[in-house]
C-alpha cells in the first residue's frame, strides 16, 4: 500500500494514499482497533446531511464563500448517497462524544471538496475539515443531531413499515381464527373458553400500542440542538446559522425537524434517544411474548398443544429425522433479548453524561440503530415466514376444549363454586369431561348442562 503524509496538531501521520479521510481519522483507526464495528449507513448519511445543511446555511449567512460551499455541498451529497462509505473506518468504541467520527466526516468531505475544486487528496489548502466543513459546528452538537436524524429516519422508513405489516397480519389472522373456540390457559393450566381469534386480536392490539409509543418517542427526536456548538452557546456561529441549517435538514429529509428549545440540554442529555430506546424495549417485550406463545401453541406435533401449525421453513435437527422446529419465533426471541441488552447499554450511557456533555454518544447511536435494524428485519422475516403461513388445527382445539376442566366455571351460577369445584376434581380423577360427570351424577338435567357448558355461549 502506498501512503501520503499528513499533519494535524500532534504532528505527522501516514495515511493510505487513496484514502479520503485524513490524519485524525487515521489516528482513530490506529488508537481504537476494538470491535471491527463501525457506525452504520444511516448514521453516516445523517452526518453528511448535517454537513450539507451547514454549508448551505453558512453560505446563505455569508460566512462561507460560494466556491467552497458548492464543493462541500457536492461532496456531502455524495456521502449522503453512499458513494464514500468505505472511507468511514472509525470503530464504534472510540473517542468520547464521537470526535473521531465527526472528524472522519469532516476529512472525507474536505478531501473530496478539494478534488472537486481541482486539488489533490491530502492537500487541504483549498478546503479545510475544521475551518470550512466543520464551520459553526462541534462534535458536541453534530453527533447528537446525527443520532436524532438517523434514528428518526430509521424508525420512519425501516421499523414502522415492518411492524405495521406484522400488526396487520395478526389482525387478519384474528379474523380468520375467530370462529375457532379453544381452551384458555392461565398459569399454563386450563382456563375458561375463548376464541383463538381473540388471542391473536390481543397480540395485534399490543403491537399497535407499542407502535404508538414508538411514534411518540420518535417525535422528541425531531428537536435538534444544532447551532449549540461546543456547550450550547453557539460560539463562532452566525446568528442565523441555526435556523438556516435546521430548515435545510428538514428540507433534505422531508421530516419536520426543528430547533431544540434549550441547546444546552440537547448537548448534555440525549433524552430523545433514551425515550426511543425504552419504547423499542417495550416492543421487544411484546414481540418476545408473542413468539413464545406461538411456540407453545405450536408445540408438538404429537406431544404438545399443537393448536397452531407452523410453516416448515427448514429442517430442525441434525440427528432427529423429520423434525421441524419453530425457528422463526426462536430467531425473534434472540432479537428481543439483544434489544433489551441494547436498551440497558443506552440507559447506562445516558446517565454517564457529565456537566456540559454526554461523551457516550457513539455507543448510544450504535445500540439504537442496531435495535431498529434487527427489530425491523426480524419482524419482517417473522411476519412473512411464520405468521402469514400459520394455520389452526380446529380438531385439536376442539379436543382440548372438550377436555378442559375450567369449563366447570360456567356451572357456578347454577350449582355454586364449591359444588362446581367438586365436579371438576371428579372429572379429573375419573378422566371424564365435566359434562359427563354433571349428567352421570344427576346434578343437572342433560339439556340444561349442555346449554350451560356450551363453549360457543361462553365465549
Amino acid at each position: 500500500m502506498k501512503y501520503r503524509t499528513e499533519k494535524d496538531t500532534l504532528g505527522e501521520v501516514r495515511v493510505p494514499e487513496d484514502a479520503l479521510f485524513g490524519a485524525q481519522t487515521q489516528r482513530a483507526i490506529d488508537n481504537f482497533p476494538i470491535s471491527g464495528l463501525t457506525l452504520p449507513r444511516r448514521f453516516i448519511r445523517a452526518q453528511a446531511i448535517i454537513k450539507l445543511a451547514a454549508a448551505r446555511a453558512n453560505r446563505r449567512a455569508g460566512a462561507l464563500d460560494e466556491k467552497r460551499a458548492a464543493a462541500i455541498e457536492q461532496a456531502a451529497q455524495e456521502v449522503v448517497d453512499g458513494l464514500h462509505d468505505s472511507h468511514f473506518r472509525v470503530d464504534v468504541f472510540q473517542a468520547g462524544a464521537g470526535t473521531s467520527q465527526n472528524m472522519n466526516a469532516n476529512e472525507v468531505i474536505a478531501n473530496r471538496a478539494n478534488e472537486i475544486m481541482g486539488g489533490a487528496r491530502g492537500d487541504l489548502s483549498l478546503c479545510g475539515p475544521n475551518d470550512h466543513v466543520n464551520m459553526a459546528q462541534s462534535t458536541n452538537d453534530t453527533i447528537p443531531c446525527a443520532i436524532h436524524i438517523s434514528v428518526a429516519e430509521a424508525v420512519k422508513h425501516d421499523l414502522m413499515p415492518a411492524i405495521s405489516a406484522l400488526q396487520k397480519t395478526l389482525a387478519k389472522k384474528a379474523a380468520e381464527f375467530m370462529p375457532i373456540v379453544k381452551s384458555g390457559r392461565t398459569h399454563l393450566q386450563d382456563a375458561v373458553p375463548m376464541r383463538l381469534g381473540q388471542e391473536f386480536a390481543a397480540w395485534a392490539s399490543a403491537v399497535k400500542r407499542d407502535m404508538g409509543r414508538i411514534e411518540r418517542a420518535a417525535e422528541t427526536l425531531l428537536e435538534l440542538p444544532l447551532g449549540g456548538n461546543a456547550v450550547g452557546t453557539g460560539i463562532n456561529a452566525h446568528p442565523k446559522y441555526r435556523a438556516y441549517a435546521i430548515k435545510e435538514i428538514a428540507k433534505i429529509t422531508k421530516m419536520p425537524f426543528r430547533p431544540m428549545e434549550n441547546m444546552f440540554e440537547g448537548i448534555q442529555n440525549v433524552v430523545g434517544a433514551l425515550e426511543l430506546s425504552s419504547a423499542l424495549r417495550g416492543l421487544a417485550v411484546t414481540l418476545s411474548r408473542i413468539a413464545n406463545d406461538v411456540r407453545l401453541l405450536a408445540s408438538g406435533p404429537r406431544t404438545g398443544l399443537a393448536e397452531l401449525l407452523l410453516p416448515a421453513v427448514q429442517p430442525g435437527s441434525s440427528i432427529m429425522p423429520g423434525k421441524v422446529n419453530p425457528v422463526m419465533p426462536e430467531m425473534l426471541n434472540m432479537i428481543c433479548i439483544q434489544v433489551a441488552g441494547n436498551d440497558a447499554a443506552v440507559s447506562m450511557a445516558a446517565q454517564s453524561g457529565q456537566l456540559e456533555l454526554n461523551v457516550m454518544m457513539p455507543v448510544m447511536a450504535h445500540n439504537l440503530l442496531q435495535s431498529i435494524t434487527i427489530l425491523a428485519n426480524g419482524a419482517s422475516a417473522f411476519n412473512t415466514r411464520c405468521l402469514a403461513g400459520l394455520k389452526a388445527d380446529k380438531k385439536q382445539c376442539a379436543q382440548w376444549m372438550g377436555r378442559s376442566l375450567a369449563i366447570a366455571t360456567a356451572l357456578n351460577p347454577a350449582i355454586g363454586y364449591h359444588k362446581a369445584a367438586a365436579v371438576s376434581k371428579r372429572a379429573h380423577a375419573e378422566n371424564k369431561t365435566v359434562l359427563e360427570v354433571v349428567v352421570e351424577q344427576g346434578i343437572l338435567p342433560e339439556a340444561e348442562a349442555k346449554k350451560l357448558l356450551d363453549p360457543e355461549r361462553l365465549v
